[in-house]
């Protein structure tokens, strides 16, 4: 099973990058960084006063994603996974079934902290979606009012905080790694992409 670690900051379009390749490769199995942040009382406090916590690794649950992880390597066929409503900030966990197919099925990681996990990132196709910053914004401001419930002044502070944070923390990672960057809206891009993991 190959490894796509699909990385960028706030609004490049990895999701959009996760459903496109999800529907040419379908036997994929995707697993969203997002969905295992903390609700403990811990970060409920230290929300409130350190504003951007959830653009820090201390925010997810990662023991619990290495082990997702490593259950899907292990091909086991029940896996623990989580899944995080943002209005609300609970976190629930439930059991779900993977179907392994052939041994060219995928594993899609794909968030703002794929590119910093306990995995070995040399085995791993690593993908850094970019875009311009004003673009990444607009596309914040309007996922977060619509499905996240914040306002238009929070969404500014923390999409800047964000941007800042990854982009801090992402050089070690291009620096140690393969990477490729591409923008996922950019179909020669997407289709170079596409042409090299055919080709792996």
């Amino acid at each position: 099973m190959r490894t796509i670690v699909i990385t960028g900051p706030s609004g490049s379009g990895k999701s959009y990058l996760t459903n496109k390749l999800s529907k040419l490769f379908y036997n994929s199995i995707i697993i969203k960084t997002d969905s295992y942040y903390r609700d403990n009382i811990l970060i409920r406090l230290l929300s409130i006063f350190i504003y951007d916590i959830y653009d820090r690794p201390l925010s997810i649950k990662k023991f619990e994603l290495n082990k997702t992880l490593r259950s899907i390597y292990k091909k086991e066929r029940l896996i623990t996974h989580y899944k995080y409503d943002f209005k609300s900030k609970i976190s629930s966990k439930t059991q779900i079934k993977i179907n392994y197919k052939e041994d060219n099925q995928l594993l899609i990681l794909e968030g703002i902290f794929a590119h910093r996990l306990n995995l070995n990132y040399t085995e791993t196709i690593n993908i850094v979606c970019k875009e311009e910053k004003d673009i990444c914004y607009k596309r914040r401001l309007k996922r977060d009012q619509l499905e996240r419930g914040r306002d238009s002044s929070d969404v500014y502070k923390k999409f800047n905080k964000s941007w800042y944070l990854y982009y801090l923390n992402v050089k070690k990672f291009l620096k140690n790694n393969k990477v490729l960057s591409i923008n996922p809206r950019e179909e020669i891009s997407y289709d170079k992409l596409v042409a090299d993991i055919k080709n792996l």
